[in-house]
């Protein structure tokens, strides 16, 4: 069971053919017996879940389970769960149980889905690679020497290796879409405002934004269509009628514009990611797609921009772990100040406290217009960018990630692990949706195609990604790992 889709588990949940407990049981043992080695999981809530999926299997009996009742998945550590630990990858909230579930989690458990457990992440969502988490490194389940990618590593190496059909993730600057990429699975960041972000811990509020990461596009769009939708305790969550994203799966490519944002295509790019990337684009040729080059010409400015605003939302959304009202506290502080000082410093990694330092600075008096305020200038001129380009297409393609996933310890300078994103960024500056695709292998390693779309457009994404995958088996494809267990 665990090489199916999430839409065949749920055809196979209707039909019978399985209980969700059976389910639920077996994926529990794919996870105690390997994740060992993979470390995606920080916590697993099998007694829980155990019990949901009896509650769930009742339900089905009864006629009141929905699509989406006893499957399982697994949530990013960020997201809030009411009565399990909630870390964010870090020291600070170790011991954090939180008291109220996030809205994509509560949407989750009433359309009756069964939570496995939490997934291993870069602390605070803070990095590419998943080496900055508190409990130690991810691997990629096609390489164990490996990164999985970041932040959103542990969800996307748990839904590869087939310990859970799909998971949710979150995306500040790429944290679904590159980890979807190294480890070969779909990955899609909604439109900023599509999903509510309440419950969800803050990195940069005006970038964060959580989505779904499966195995097909037709997986994503079942769990779009559940976790969007407006929310009243979410200030950015936008009122907006949510489509049946998986009704409008199978609508034909012919004629469909595609540009080529000739940005992507340079520098730095690793010529058998690019020839992967350039067959996959091909292959939308042979459905009757036209594809012509674009330009965007601020992309170069994406990443100093991104690694001014999202460090100077940051700083302001981490001041709260201060040890006085919940998370880690130092031993025996001597007074305020040494309480702040050693609880921070003992709490927070190396990372964290890096983008902290350049985000206070950042805001501080003397350069918050040099810095902070430029910097939100050139993220409207890259928005432009973008809007600019579908007056010319209906969407753009290009690589998800520079390269395929580099080995663990191998970027040891913060600024070439900052180029990683260097593809990513500028969707999450301008606020729209992009989603990642298996396309090919560089080595014996994954390559993600990107596709970009305008604002609140997931419909046309995800029929573009789902009809790629319905004329080829990149999808397909699983990695050795955990093979011994089939």
């Amino acid at each position: 069971m665990h090489d199916k889709t999430l839409t065949e588990l749920a055809a196979g949940l209707q039909a019978g053919e399985f209980s969700s407990r059976e389910l639920c049981q077996a994926a529990l043992e794919r996870i105690e017996h390997l994740d060992g080695e993979l470390n995606s999981f920080i916590t697993v809530t099998a007694e829980q879940a155990l019990a949901n999926a009896d509650a769930a299997d009742r339900a089905r009996e009864a006629g009141d389970a929905g699509p989406l009742a006893g499957l399982p998945l697994a949530l990013k550590d960020i997201f809030c769960t009411q009565g399990v630990r909630t870390s964010c990858g870090s020291k600070m909230l170790d011991d954090f149980v939180s008291p109220y579930d996030a809205t994509v989690v509560e949407k989750l458990r009433q359309a009756g889905t069964i939570n496995l457990g939490k997934t291993n992440m870069d602390e605070f969502a803070m990095g590419s690679s998943n080496e900055n988490s508190f409990y130690g490194p991810v691997k990629n389940p096609w390489d164990l020497s490996a990164v999985p990618g970041g932040s959103s590593g542990g969800s996307a190496a748990a839904v590869a290796a087939g310990l859970v059909p799909a998971a949710l993730g979150t995306d500040t600057g790429g944290s679904i879409r590159q980890p979807a990429a190294f480890c070969g699975i779909t990955g899609l960041k909604p439109t900023y405002g599509r999903v509510s972000r309440y419950g969800m811990v803050a990195y940069a509020s005006s970038l964060d934004q959580g989505g779904p990461m499966a195995r097909t596009a037709a997986d994503c769009a079942l769990l779009l269509e559940t976790i969007a939708g407006h929310d009243v305790r979410d200030s950015t969550s936008v009122a907006r009628v949510v489509p049946d994203y998986s009704a409008e799966l199978d609508t034909s490519l012919a004629g469909l514009k595609i540009g080529l944002p000739k940005e992507y295509f340079g520098d730095g790019l690793d010529p058998e990611v690019e020839t992967a990337v350039r067959e996959a684009i091909k292959v939308y040729e042979s459905l009757g797609a036209k594809v012509c080059e674009v330009s965007l010409p601020h992309t170069h400015l994406a990443i100093p921009a991104y690694y001014v605003i999202a460090p100077a939302e940051a700083s302001s959304n981490l001041s709260r772990y201060d040890g006085v009202r919940f998370g880690h506290r130092c031993e025996d502080p001597t007074d305020l100040e040494d309480l702040y000082k050693r609880t921070r410093a003992e709490g927070f990694g190396e990372e964290v406290k890096r983008r902290i330092l350049i985000g206070t600075h950042t805001l501080s008096e003397g350069f918050f217009d040099a810095y902070y305020l430029k910097a939100q200038q050139v993220r409207r001129l890259i928005r432009q960018d973008f809007l600019d380009a579908f007056d010319e297409v209906d969407v753009l393609m290009g690589p998800t990630a520079p390269t395929p996933a580099f080995d663990l310890g191998a970027q040891k300078d913060p600024v070439s692990m900052y180029l990683q994103d260097i593809y990513t960024i500028a969707v999450n500056l301008a606020g729209i949706p992009g989603i990642s695709v298996p396309a090919g292998f560089a080595g014996k390693r994954p390559v993600g195609l990107q596709v970009l779309a305008p604002h609140f457009a997931e419909a046309q994404l995800l029929g573009v990604a789902h009809q790629f995958q319905q004329a080829t088996d990149w999808h397909l494809k699983r990695p050795a790992f955990g093979k011994e267990m089939a």
